[in-house]
């Protein structure tokens, strides 16, 4: 039986670079929340093995993508003698900081260690999850949280589930990018959540982008004027945060043409996990 489940896209309510270590990557401190929005992938099982990525995206060879990379990582780790035929309705704008990516892996994991059968735990799956990246594992555990090291160090937090508008400004903003420009700060000192959680939120990342992409700045400004707006991630998705969906609908209703967006409610638990446990009620497996 082909089953559907939830890939959410996340926000990064607030991120820090607070240093970089000799391998390139940079340590970082950052509050992730979910939305109910995002991705979705199928999954039929298969009994030769095989993984069969039925919606390949142009230009990414399939043993390049996350989807596939993802599927047989587990299948080596579990070895597992099963396959699966995926597929992924995509909606999360790529190269936008919403995590894409990360979630459509983290999906395939959880999802395809619950139908083979595997018995992993969702540790077990974050730590292989990290190596496919290093917003997977918060993806794989599935509640909100402060991310600290590369973003794999994990705490849950349950900040405020705000309304957002979040919207793309039409660019295409490739992480290394922004992580590689000589101008990116990299020493914001380390405080503590509690800390973090009774200031003001700020992106990091933010002036890189608005540096090199007016269209970024334009976008910031123009969400300014109505809400509390910064930037996700390494961008290009900028959100504005609301107390009602009504008054994120409004704004919507008035976004400049060159502008995708879209509503959605921030979930401190995954629309994934959520699905998960509703699939093992009904398979009288909870």
């Amino acid at each position: 039986m082909t089953q559907l489940w939830p890939s959410p896209a996340k926000l990064n309510l607030f991120l820090y670079i607070t240093g970089q270590r000799a391998n390139g990557y940079h340590e970082l401190q950052t509050l992730f929340q979910f939305v109910d929005y995002g991705d979705s992938l199928s999954f039929t099982p298969r009994n030769d093995g095989q993984i069969v990525l039925t919606t390949p995206v142009d230009g990414v060879a399939d043993e390049d993508n996350l989807v596939v990379r993802a599927a047989r990582l587990l299948q080596r780790h579990a070895n597992c003698p099963l396959g699966a035929d995926i597929s992924l309705i995509k909606r999360i704008p790529m190269g936008g900081g919403l995590g894409g990516g990360s979630s459509n892996a983290a999906t395939v994991l959880v999802a395809l260690n619950t139908l083979w059968e595997c018995g992993l735990s969702d540790e077990q799956l974050a730590a292989l999850g990290v190596t496919l990246g290093a917003d997977v594992p918060v993806f794989v555990m599935g509640h909100a949280a402060f991310a600290e090291g590369i973003g794999e160090i994990l705490q849950p937090v349950e900040p405020q589930e705000k309304w957002y508008l979040v919207a793309h400004p039409g660019v295409h903003i490739p992480t290394p990018m922004i992580f590689g420009d000589a101008e990116l700060t990299r020493d914001t000192p380390k405080r503590p959540i509690n800390v973090l959680l009774s200031t003001a939120w700020t992106n990091d990342c933010q002036p890189i982008a608005i540096k090199r992409f007016c269209e970024v700045e334009q976008l910031v400004s123009w969400l300014l004027e109505y809400a509390p707006s910064r930037m996700t991630g390494t961008g290009a998705c900028v959100f504005a945060e609301f107390a009602t969906e009504h008054e994120a609908r409004q704004v919507l209703d008035q976004i400049p043409s060159s502008v995708t967006g879209f509503v959605a409610k921030g979930v401190n638990v995954s629309p994934l996990h959520r699905f998960r446990e509703e699939w093992l009620r009904a398979a009288g497996k909870a």
